[in-house]
């Protein structure tokens, strides 16, 4: 999926009740501001570098890497640079 100037994109891959997927492409200094979800969510950086802020505790994750964000924990994305990532929401 290509990278928007200014933007977040997304593509979703996979949505039901038990699980959705979806990449997201994030432009630098792009984010997404503070929220929960309403299952466990794990993210898998396919490229680039983002900042997780994950019930207040600040990750960087570059490509390759994974993190769990636990169900009704607010967290936020922010693009370091541009980059791309794997979400995976578990019901």
């Amino acid at each position: 999926m290509a990278y928007q100037e200014g933007q977040v994109v997304s593509k979703t891959l996979v949505q039901n009740d038990l699980v959705s997927m979806t990449i997201f492409s994030f432009d630098k200094g792009e984010e997404i501001s503070t929220h929960a979800a309403g299952g466990d969510a794990m993210v898998t950086v396919l490229e680039g570098k983002g900042r997780f802020t994950v019930g207040g505790e600040v990750f960087y994750l570059e490509q390759g890497e994974t993190l769990i964000m636990p169900k009704d924990i607010p967290h936020a994305v922010y693009g370091e640079e541009r980059f791309k990532m794997q979400l995976v929401v578990s019901f």
